[in-house]
C-alpha cells in the first residue's frame, strides 16, 4: 500500500470515528468512552502522517508504534461501547474491522522497517 493511500484510509477512518462518536446516546459513559475513542481514532492518521515524515528508520518505527497502539486502542473502546449496549454491534463492526486492519498494517510496517535496517 502506498503512503498516500494509507493517509487517505486513516483520514476516512478518523471521519468514521467522528460520526460514530457523534451518534452515541447521551450519558456519562458514552461521553467518557466516546472522548477516548475520538482521541485514539483521530490520532491514528495524525501519527501515520508524522511517521511519513520520520527522520530515520528508528523514528519511523517509533511513530508507527504509536499508530499501532492507537488503532488497537480504538478496538478496545469500540468493544466496550458494544459490550455495554451503548452502541449497536452492526454499526461498530466496520470500525472494529478497520481498527484491526490498521493495527496489522502498522505491525507489518514496523517489522519491515526493522528487517531493512
Amino acid at each position: 500500500m502506498k503512503h498516500e493511500d494509507l493517509k487517505s484510509r486513516t483520514k476516512r477512518y478518523a471521519l468514521g470515528i467522528i460520526h460514530f462518536v457523534e451518534s452515541l446516546p447521551p450519558g456519562q459513559t458514552c461521553q467518557v468512552l466516546g472522548r477516548q475513542l475520538l482521541r485514539a481514532g483521530t490520532s491514528v492518521g495524525a501519527n501515520y502522517r508524522a511517521a511519513c515524515r520520520a527522520r530515520s528508520k528508528a523514528d519511523f518505527v517509533s511513530k508507527m508504534g504509536v499508530v499501532e497502539e492507537e488503532a488497537d486502542e480504538c478496538g478496545y473502546w469500540l468493544e466496550l461501547l458494544v459490550d455495554d449496549a451503548k452502541a449497536p454491534a452492526i454499526r461498530a463492526a466496520p470500525l472494529l474491522r478497520e481498527a484491526g486492519e490498521l493495527t496489522a498494517i502498522a505491525v507489518a510496517s514496523i517489522k519491515t522497517a526493522r528487517d531493512n535496517r
